[in-house]
């Protein structure tokens, strides 16, 4: 989990974002107004508060940025049943995907090459049976039964199925991000359970962030400034049998093996991107630690922040 230092939040459980306006300058004064706003955001909790306006003017700003919310949901969702993810895991296959779909796609590719097989969307199917405590032995999987470009998604073979989920919360969080960025707003700290911090505090310093394990305590304090951070834990949430009681395997399942990550794994990394920060924490839970610094390397503008 990745929070704002002393804040208390869950991961992938909201949206919060603090910014600063660019009029308003480098160290806002304790009078400045605020705004406020408290929604759904991917079907969890979201809030967002923007220093420097007051409700009236950072109501545009908040209805452009539901709108781009829903928009996007209704692309990864695997709960919206009209989503575009949803359509292609009941079909099999989608025709003319949304641009944001293929970059995702095209990300997640280079994960799975980088990462040996050990990052692949095509783990659905094992999450699906464990949840349903069934054995995911007989299970569909493997990134290259997939096609994709601009025309259509593909799945080769029968009963395949995506997630995003260890790659899309971060796209989300850089479109948002970016949305505001076009809104005037250049010092933002945005966080849906993934992390994007643009230009610096209201005071001037840099953002400051906290890498949090699952049972509350504060493992790794950093700073970051026009770059984004995101920690994937493996004992966050578990499935299969026990897990109602905090007994089952990680969700980070290996689609190799069919079995979750090590309970142990917190991997926290950032990037200029969010999406790259997302993919890569939640591959760093599926390999070897001495294989960590080879994977991430592939990518030179990430860097490793936390891995245990």
């Amino acid at each position: 989990m990745i929070t704002p230092v002393n804040a208390a939040l869950s991961r992938r459980r909201f949206l919060s974002i603090s910014a600063a306006t660019v009029a308003a300058g480098p160290a806002l004064a304790t009078t400045q107004p605020s705004a406020k706003w408290q929604g759904r955001a991917m079907g969890a909790p979201a809030q967002m508060q923007i220093t420097g306006m007051d409700h009236i003017q950072a109501a545009p700003t908040f209805a452009r940025i539901e709108a781009e919310l829903e928009r996007l949901e209704q692309i990864f969702s695997l709960f919206h049943p009209q989503s575009q993810l949803a359509r292609l895991n009941s079909t099999g296959q989608l025709a003319a995907p949304a641009p944001e779909l293929l970059d995702v796609l095209s990300l997640s590719a280079s994960l799975n090459a980088a990462s040996e097989g050990a990052f692949d969307p095509t783990v659905q199917p094992v999450w699906q049976a464990l949840a349903l405590g069934q054995s995911a032995d007989a299970t569909s999987t493997g990134w290259r039964h997939l096609r994709f470009d601009s025309t259509e998604v593909r799945m080769l073979r029968p009963d395949m199925a995506l997630t995003l989920n260890g790659i899309a919360q971060g796209f989300i969080t850089d479109r948002i991000a970016d949305l505001l960025r076009a809104e005037g707003l250049r010092d933002v700290l945005l966080d849906m359970g993934e992390v994007a911090a643009l230009g610096q505090r209201p005071d001037g310093g840099d953002w400051q962030v906290g890498v949090i394990a699952p049972g509350g305590d504060l493992r790794h304090r950093l700073t970051l400034s026009d770059r984004a951070l995101a920690t994937s834990a493996a004992a966050g949430t578990r499935v299969g049998a026990g897990s109602e009681t905090g007994v089952g395997q990680s969700h980070i399942l290996d689609p190799r093996t069919k079995h979750g990550a090590d309970l142990s794994r917190i991997a926290s990394v950032s990037a200029p991107r969010a999406a790259l920060a997302d993919g890569l924490s939640t591959a760093l839970c599926l390999v070897p630690s001495a294989d960590a610094a080879r994977l991430v390397g592939q990518f030179p503008a990430a860097r490793i922040e936390y891995l245990t």
